[in-house]
């Protein structure tokens, strides 16, 4: 399944929708205003909490949490160090799982793996629309979760731009 998203999308109190291959919206992102912190939730067409994804303001390395609608860390988003040849990401899930984010993150065109295997591609190539970008999930892979790591990877991108 293909997703298109509007290209920086990180202005709080603002929403919009996540729109899937056929341009039915399939999850909104709601821009939490009023917060110490940024805040945005992932919402599914039904409206309810599919993840929210926190900036951690003060660490050593940024980083991005994303929590399920109860509360609880399910993933970690933050830049890898030691990455002189291309940007990457590391993503640890609350299972003690990893996913590896490479490529060109600032031209929107890069990968999500895990142990190797493709479970979601990011590019700016699929969709025509000025200031999207699309994001591929494979079959079966979590698009909640993948989408939220899409957001992530964009608002920490466009933080160090």
């Amino acid at each position: 399944m293909k997703y298109r998203v509007r290209e920086r999308l990180f202005s709080i109190g603002e929403d919009f929708w996540i729109e899937d291959e056929h341009g039915t919206k399939a999850f909104l992102v709601d821009g939490k205003v009023l917060r110490v912190r940024e805040t945005f939730e992932l919402k599914d067409a039904g409206g309810r909490v599919v993840a929210v994804i926190k900036h951690k303001a003060v660490s050593i390395r940024e980083a991005m949490k994303i929590e399920d609608h109860r509360g609880e860390v399910i993933a970690t988003v933050r830049r890898k160090l030691f990455t002189p040849f291309r940007d990457k990401f590391h993503v640890e899930l609350r299972d003690g799982g990893e996913l590896e984010i490479h490529g060109n993150l600032i031209d929107k065109d890069y990968r999500i793996e895990s142990h190797g295997d493709r479970i979601a591609e990011v590019s700016r190539k699929w969709f025509r629309l000025h200031e999207s970008y699309g994001v591929w999930i494979a079959d079966g892979a979590d698009a909640g979760l993948l989408l939220a790591i899409a957001v992530c990877v964009d608002h920490l991108v466009a933080e160090d731009a």
